[in-house]
């Protein structure tokens, strides 16, 4: 809501509990998160947020008027973890499915992860029967890189990708995902057109029919064409990142890419192999037919499936401790190592001192973090223990809490606590 869409159905806070939808972040603070649109849904409790989700994309789908343009968002909880007290859930339905997994984390993981692949083929299967699939244009992605080998509590899988979530290594940037629909020129293949996370809007906007030129300052560029028609992207440099406080940056351009400091203390800098599954253990094929392949048939394969793999060979001795980016900047041949194995700033100094001013060049555009301390005052016991917002904006700009009395309290006050919690009724 407000941000251009006309319904929403969902959380609030990074992540929630996928069964009673209560979310706990910093500072201990925690309480409810579910809402349509702007009203607090106590009817999700105890059903699973994947199935949830799914259920929802669904009705919008079956009430939608077929005679006006569709663009449904679905951000899928899953496979995020949850709180810490319980990070990976599945119902035993999805359980079942990968039984041949050993390993319990990443067999937890392997069945939030067929809710969600079952989730993709429910919501084909809508578009179906709804007449509306030959004209759809799907797409599936991922936001970051995954929290593999424990990281927050998870088990994903980057390897034999370098890093997790949150680093800047390509297991922390590198996004993968695809893009299905009968409108594409060039079909069956495997994208490596480069490609920012930004260029969706504009991207997403020219298929959908628009004049890009009419976009104000979009921060992407249209890949449209190129994705289409598998064309050179028109994309040749992305910025990964610039944080003046953690000291980290990254920036790729073309096959080069330049990093410099680590996060965690190089604590997630390596390369983590997932538990592996005994080859006689695999799961059955059927057990993974869902509406999606009924309604698909076979996809036509990739015409190599080499194009999908990627293969670095056997890691360096070296490879853990040439790269030392918080006492020079480390650069790396992304096409020839994604793995990021080799680096090779020492031969090639020009391309360093050539990418550091690429950054500087970009750093001198930031504005100043709008990052904020805790407020105490956001405390969602203060409200019935529900995540929601606890200040208002007047026309001048003003900001004043909703909750009366607060105004008069400093923000760091330790008498907070002593504040009488509103009545749920109230609420």
């Amino acid at each position: 809501m407000f941000r251009g869409f006309d319904t929403h159905y969902g959380y609030y806070c990074g992540h929630e509990d996928y069964y009673d939808h209560r979310t706990v972040e910093g500072a201990g603070y925690w309480g409810y998160d579910m809402r349509r649109n702007l009203t607090v849904d106590r009817s999700a409790t105890n059903h699973y947020a994947t199935d949830l989700f799914t259920d929802e994309a669904v009705s919008v789908i079956n009430r939608h008027d077929k005679n006006k343009p569709l663009f449904l968002y679905l951000a899928h909880l899953a496979t995020h973890s949850a709180n810490s007290y319980s990070p990976l859930q599945a119902p035993q339905k999805y359980l079942d499915k990968v039984k041949h997994i050993k390993h319990e984390k990443r067999r937890q993981f392997g069945g939030m992860a067929v809710g969600l692949d079952e989730s993709v083929g429910v919501i084909v299967k809508a578009l179906h029967d709804n007449n509306m699939l030959d004209n759809s244009i799907i797409v599936f992605s991922t936001d970051n890189g995954g929290p593999a080998s424990g990281f927050d509590l998870n088990y994903a899988n980057n390897f034999p990708l370098r890093g997790v979530k949150d680093t800047l290594w390509e297991g922390g940037v590198r996004g993968v995902g695809f893009i299905w629909s009968r409108l594409l020129k060039n079909m069956h293949r495997v994208s490596n057109q480069m490609m920012h996370i930004t260029d969706w809007l504009p991207t997403l906007y020219e298929a959908a029919g628009g004049d890009v030129k009419k976009l104000i300052k979009p921060d992407g560029v249209s890949l449209w064409s190129a994705l289409s028609e598998d064309a050179p992207s028109p994309r040749t440099e992305m910025l990964h990142n610039i944080d003046d406080v953690r000291h980290i940056a990254a920036l790729r351009s073309g096959d080069w890419k330049l990093r410099l400091g680590h996060t965690y203390g190089g604590n997630w800098d390596s390369w983590y192999a997932p538990p592996q599954v005994d080859d006689d253990s695999a799961a059955p094929l059927h057990l993974f037919r869902s509406p999606l392949s009924k309604i698909l048939a076979q996809p036509t394969p990739p015409p190599n499936w080499s194009d999908v793999v990627i293969s670095c060979g056997p890691k360096p001795a070296n490879a853990s401790s040439n790269c030392q980016p918080t006492r020079t900047a480390c650069l790396f041949n992304i096409r020839d190592d994604p793995c990021e194995f080799n680096n090779v700033a020492a031969s090639h100094p020009d391309k360093v001192q050539e990418l550091m001013g690429r950054l500087a060049a970009y750093n001198a555009t930031q504005v100043k973090p709008a990052n904020k301390p805790i407020d105490p005052k956001s405390n969602p016991k203060y409200y019935g223990y529900v995540w929601t917002w606890w200040k208002t904006l007047d026309e001048d700009g003003k900001e004043s809490y909703i909750q009366e009395g607060f105004n008069s309290i400093p923000a760091s006050s330790k008498n907070m606590n002593k504040f009488q919690k509103p009545k749920t009724s109230d609420l």
